[in-house]
């Protein structure tokens, strides 16, 4: 049935079905068409910063290649988005690098309004978990009270595994970190079962919370048949349950760092915490230049023989002038000395040190991925 329509003037006059379905495609494109903004022009990088960008990709590449083990490395230039990577989308062990999206995810449930940072939290014997765990030594017969504030800087700067765990726990447990993880956009990373299920499978053994104490852990996995506990070790090797790409950590280390993840406030408290972290002195952090500033979290796993399953280092680069580059040195399997690690990721913040001073004039060039990127 036709349908009366008013000229502009008064007069009306009768269009059909048929002839409004046909009219809307039409009427879409002018709609389109009075709307549509042309994008900026994408501004090409300058000579000098193709030259510094060639330039840190190829000694992150003699880097990873010199490497006695496997390793990953990332960089990303935090303002322009621009990034390189060696061996970048492969997932390695994050080990206590996943303390990082406990962090995020208890922050995200403060800033709305789901977690009290502040509420007194007690923990008694049932919490202690196990490896590095200061805390526990704090406490007594009638437990130990203090904050999620307290815990999580605790957790970050010195890599305690209870206070850890309790956070993720009185946070919604893993389920709540991935939801984190889905809900932010953040892909590349997987997070584990928590500390406790976590070392227990790596080592082949089903957790029983006996292993807590008087280092019950490391006598029932001492006490395991050998072929039994490589065969674990080598399962989480290949396919680690923890495991997180460099590249992924890096656009999340990004994200923090431009806001994009937390509130103001509580993107200025994890940061803050993070730059005053107490382990790892001579990973990223002693590669540091005069005025350089580093918020990381280091990562360390269990070893087997002479093979170490994890040995991490993560963080934000922050030159004099206030540029910020994200960092991450993941290292999945190797018997290299400490002192080759370490200096693998010394080499590796020196190199970004070199290239922030080559393009010095490095500025947003209209894109966050444009030219050249140096992931592989």
């Amino acid at each position: 049935m036709a349908k009366a329509h008013r000229r502009p003037g008064g007069r009306t006059f009768k269009v059909g079905r048929k002839g409004l379905l046909a009219a809307l495609p039409l009427v879409a494109i002018l709609a389109a068409a009075a709307t549509y903004q042309p994008a900026s022009p994408v501004q090409p990088w300058s000579a000098e910063q193709l030259s510094a960008q060639r330039a840190l990709d190829a000694q992150i590449r003699a880097i990873g290649n010199t490497f006695n083990g496997d390793i990953g490395i990332a960089v990303k230039d935090v303002q322009t988005g621009w990034r390189t990577a060696f061996d970048g989308n492969t997932y390695f062990p994050q080990q206590s690098v996943s303390k990082f999206w406990v962090a995020l995810t208890a922050l995200d449930k403060a800033d709305r309004g789901e977690l009290s940072l502040t509420r007194p939290v007690t923990l008694t014997k049932s919490d202690i978990t196990l490896f590095h765990q200061p805390v526990a030594a704090q406490i007594g017969p009638s437990g130990y009270t203090t904050t999620i504030t307290s815990l999580m800087t605790r957790a970050l700067q010195q890599s305690d595994n209870t206070c850890n765990d309790a956070v993720l726990w009185r946070a919604g447990g893993p389920e709540a970190v991935r939801a984190f993880l889905r809900n932010k956009g953040i892909s590349g990373i997987r997070f584990g079962p928590g500390e406790r299920l976590l070392q227990s499978e790596i080592a082949g053994l089903e957790w029983k919370q006996a292993y807590a104490s008087n280092r019950g852990f490391y006598a029932a996995r001492d006490a395991l048949p050998l072929a039994k506990r490589r065969a674990a070790f080598e399962k989480y090797i290949a396919s680690p349950m923890d495991g997180a790409t460099p590249l992924g950590i890096v656009d999340a280390l990004a994200r923090l760092k431009r806001g994009e993840l937390l509130s103001p406030a509580s993107t200025d408290r994890l940061l803050s915490i993070m730059s005053n972290t107490k382990t790892g002195p001579q990973r990223l952090k002693g590669g540091l230049g005069a005025g350089w500033r580093l918020a990381h979290k280091t990562g360390t796993g269990q070893v087997l023989g002479s093979v170490q399953a994890g040995y991490n280092d993560i963080g934000i680069l922050t030159a004099p002038d206030g540029h910020s580059y994200a960092v991450a040195v993941m290292i999945r399997r190797t018997s290299a000395p400490l002192a080759e690690r370490m200096a693998a990721m010394q080499r590796t913040v020196r190199s970004v040190i070199a290239f922030h001073d080559q393009a010095d004039d490095y500025r947003f060039a209209g894109s966050r991925q444009s030219g050249v990127d140096g992931t592989r």
